[in-house]
């Protein structure tokens, strides 16, 4: 069997949708779960949403509104009037009508986890009902009594023997009878309330349905030919690797290379199931396949650029050496506060890291590091993240700008620019 997952620019309008049921068509003949992002920018909606929510702010409902009418303005393009999917749409946005019609007292991350979800399921819901229209035959599947995490919000943590043994109960069962179309990024707790996985976790979704399912591969839809060397936004005559090694991913992802979220490579590794990144637009080009052994031949290095970067640096208030004891008592509060850490650097008296900004984590970063430490930082900073480079390439990425922190490694270079 077959795992494949399209991302939210593979669905952001009808003409995406069409799309996808002519990519799927052509495996009809395949046992086929499908991972399905929300459709377009819906994330970014939702988190607005959000957060006007917790700040009770004037343009809630119109936000709300808009996101709903970009979903019924698709349907009503690919639909008849009296099409179920209106009112499966309409119930589904229920869950956030029932949050939003009282005041906020949750936690801000329980918040946004209950209602970024409702992009997925709504999405999944449209997805279905039009390969059904389309003459193959799917079913609609609640990820949420799949993939269990513990009470993490907005970056759950997979309970993976759970996970395991309700994927494997029922859902060979249902391949042999149709598609499955699922929802990427969700999951759910013992106490049935909706956990995310950390933006972007779709891709780590299917690589978790992967695995437990033991699939022949998996495969990430995208809007691009394949991984490339470089964001083809930013750098011209980039390259496409035909293939690269789990390991080589793992450390492309782990720099922050976005193409790939960086949890899933490790479950496909595990289970030995190669990773195709392949073109939407384009399903009959053979994209990246990432697999056990592939051979490298780097033509070009791989640059990965990474903006609104912050670099903070501790010192201790009485003057004294960065022992083992301060460090792990950053790495605790960095911990605490989902801060993830993009590049380190310790001396005697100081340790730096960089990382992206994210405000609420930030502020509370800060206001923790600051009961036992001095701290500094600098904000609106670039990482830049060079592997295999050539002598002095990295001075030309880095020319009329102000470095303020270098890494030199055997096969990257990591620079904070400002």
């Amino acid at each position: 069997m077959l795992v494949f997952k399209f991302g939210g620019a593979s669905v952001k309008d009808a003409e995406g949708m069409i799309n996808l049921a002519k990519v799927v068509g052509k495996y009809k003949s395949e046992q086929l779960l499908i991972v399905v992002s929300a459709m377009g920018k819906t994330t970014n909606a939702l988190e607005k949403l959000t957060k006007a929510y917790v700040d009770q702010a004037d343009d809630m409902h119109d936000i709300y509104e808009g996101i709903k009418q970009y979903h019924y303005d698709i349907i009503a393009e690919l639909f008849e009037p009296n099409n179920p999917v209106f009112d499966e749409v309409a119930n589904t946005f229920v869950e956030i009508d029932w949050m939003i019609e009282d005041e906020p007292q949750d936690d801000y991350d329980f918040i946004y986890d209950q209602i970024v979800s409702v992009g997925e399921l709504v999405s999944t819901r449209i997805v279905t009902a039009y390969l059904n229209k389309a003459g193959l035959k799917s079913q609609w599947l609640d990820v949420r009594g799949y993939i269990h995490t513990d009470n993490t919000y907005r970056e759950g943590v997979i309970q993976w023997d759970k996970t395991r043994e309700s994927i494997q109960l029922s859902i060979p069962a249902q391949l042999e009878r149709s598609i499955v179309v699922t929802q990427g990024f969700l999951g759910g707790t013992s106490e049935n309330f909706t956990t995310t996985l950390g933006r972007e976790g779709s891709d780590y979704t299917a690589s978790i349905f992967g695995a437990c399912l033991g699939a022949e591969s998996v495969t990430t839809w995208k809007d691009v030919p394949g991984i490339l060397n470089a964001d083809p936004k930013l750098f011209e005559d980039t390259v496409k690797f035909d293939e690269l090694s789990y390991t080589e991913a793992i450390e492309m992802t782990y720099y922050g290379a976005t193409v790939i979220h960086p949890k899933t490579i490790k479950p496909l590794q595990n289970a030995k199931i190669p990773l195709l990144v392949k073109p939407f637009n384009h399903p009959e080009e053979a994209g990246t396949i990432i697999k056990e052994s592939a051979a490298h031949v780097f033509a070009k290095p791989v640059i990965i650029i990474k903006q609104n970067q912050v670099l903070l640096s501790l010192s201790t208030k009485d003057y004294s050496f960065i022992s083992e004891d301060h460090l792990s008592d950053i790495f605790g509060k960095f911990a605490k506060s989902h801060v993830k850490i993009n590049m380190m650097q310790t001396s005697a008296l100081s340790f730096s890291v960089c990382f992206d900004y994210k405000e609420e984590y930030f502020n509370k970063l800060l206001a923790s590091l600051k009961e036992n430490y001095k701290v500094k930082y600098n904000s609106e900073l670039t990482l830049i993240t060079v592997r295999h480079s050539a002598d002095g390439f990295i001075k030309n990425l880095t020319a009329g700008k102000t470095t303020l922190l270098e890494q030199i490694s055997r096969n990257t270079v990591q620079v904070v620019v400002k």
